[in-house]
């Protein structure tokens, strides 16, 4: 609809300057042949702006005005792109000012006009029970059956609860959890989901049940039980919202919205604009392509003095857990034997591990074992700079013995990290609950800056070998 839209605003544009005459006299007119290939790079050009500034992002069951406001935003910005780029030379003074103001006018109508349109659509088929969001709600047995009638007092919302975990305070006053699913009434019943589950088990239940949403049902001093909930949720791929009276406990982790006048909170919101991911995953695109093709030649020899100084693969190919939790092969070139954890099992490398090559310690201080990552954050499964990705065995380990462990999966993992340039390799425990802190403190304080701070920090350390 955008694609549409915008090009019957570049039309417009284009027939009012040069056809209409509605302006000055244009410095000068293209010819007639060109005007379709004008037409298609503008509306290319506005598509990506679009994407760039995240309006293709899920906007669920949110405010039309709200949209609006930021299509005005995003295209006063692409406006004064197009002006100080491309038309600066092609526009006189005398109707620079009402050729940029009718096209700024043009694209903002046309694009929501036709966002109008199709969000009218989506609430249309939302109110008849199409495309909504499933959600699973938890609290206190004596709250979840009034959540559960204030949601459906709002369908403009699009939330489906298909269940409901039920905490209960035992004779000692602990919490327990069961569960049970939604049916489409005023009640919550036990129709699809049989048996007794515990809170832990919540995160199997999200991956099970396919849910979008998880809704909180909590009192003003369940605060352990709320950060429970957060640990088991952390690093999946859904929204949690809570009752607004939660806000004091979570501070500046939340964002308060309301969705069709329904009041919800959404807790741990996406940890960078959307314009900051745009250019941190384009950055992330150039830098491993001119890594991976001007190194080459240096790739292919390090890869044949693998091969000669060790029998095995020159790549060595490992199973990782990435962004929400899903596993990925992660490629490295190999510094150990090929067979060093048959005996052992999975176990973290030390200062002098006996296991390692001969070039593959050399590797690892000069941080080359990590360059066929490369192509792992050209595919998209990583970036240049996140929390260092982890092995199945590791993550299920670790994230019973860390607190909030699983928040690191909140984004995707990288090649280096800031716990990576502040701390060494991990040996043991302490040192995984060390670079955890390091990890969770860039998560919540991402930023371009912070990034180019850990590339340079990182090249250095690699530049004087002492990596380990």
């Amino acid at each position: 609809m955008d694609a549409v839209a915008l090009a019957f605003a570049n039309l417009f544009w284009y027939w009012s300057r040069f056809k209409w005459g509605l302006f000055a006299d244009p410095v000068y007119s293209p010819d007639p042949t060109v005007a379709g290939t004008l037409v298609i790079l503008l509306t290319v050009f506005w598509l990506v702006v679009f994407l760039f500034f995240g309006l293709y992002r899920e906007r669920y069951a949110a405010s039309r005005f709200d949209e609006l406001v930021t299509i005005g935003k995003v295209v006063t910005i692409g406006i004064l792109i197009l002006f100080f780029v491309f038309f600066v030379d092609a526009l006189d003074p005398l109707s620079a000012r009402p050729n940029l103001i009718a096209y700024w006018g043009a694209v903002i109508f046309m694009v929501s006009v036709g966002r109008i349109v199709v969000r009218s659509v989506q609430k249309f088929l939302i109110l008849r029970g199409k495309g909504l969001h499933r959600a699973l709600i938890i609290g206190w047995s004596d709250v979840l059956e009034p959540l559960y009638e204030e949601v459906a007092r709002y369908p403009e919302a699009g939330l489906d609860i298909v269940g409901a975990i039920r905490l209960t305070r035992d004779n000692g006053g602990s919490q327990s959890g069961s569960t049970s699913s939604a049916e489409p009434s005023t009640s919550i019943t036990d129709t699809n989901l049989d048996g007794e589950y515990t809170v832990e088990e919540l995160p199997r239940l999200i991956d099970e049940l396919e849910i979008q949403d998880v809704l909180i049902a909590l009192g003003p001093n369940d605060g352990e039980q709320l950060v429970e909930v957060l640990r088991l949720c952390d690093g999946k791929a859904v929204t949690l919202k809570l009752v607004p009276n939660f806000y004091s406990i979570i501070g500046g982790m939340a964002r308060t919205e309301h969705m069709y006048g329904l009041p919800l909170i959404e807790v741990l919101p996406e940890p960078m604009q959307a314009w900051e991911q745009s250019l941190k995953r384009l950055f992330d695109l150039i830098v491993a392509f001119v890594v991976l093709v001007v190194g080459l030649p240096l790739w292919v020899l390090l890869s044949l003095l693998v091969r000669l100084t060790s029998p095995g693969p020159a790549i060595y190919r490992q199973i990782r857990i990435g962004q929400h939790g899903k596993p990925f092969t992660m490629l490295k070139f190999r510094t150990m034997g090929e067979h060093a954890e048959a005996d052992t099992g999975p176990v973290w490398a030390s200062e002098d591990d006996p296991r390692y090559t001969p070039i593959g310690q050399w590797l690892r201080k000069t941080r080359f074992d990590e360059v066929p990552q490369f192509w792992n954050v050209l595919k998209g499964e990583m970036s240049l700079v996140g929390p260092r990705p982890e092995r199945p065995f590791f993550v299920e380990k670790l994230a019973k013995e860390i607190p909030l462990y699983s928040r690191r999966h909140r984004v995707k993992p990288g090649i280096t990290g800031w716990a990576q340039v502040k701390w060494k390799y991990d040996s043991d425990l302490k040192d995984v609950q060390q670079k955890v802190k390091y990890d969770l403190f860039y998560i919540e304080n991402m930023s371009l800056r912070k990034d180019l701070q850990i590339l340079f920090r990182t090249v250095y350390t690699a530049l004087k070998g002492s990596g380990r």
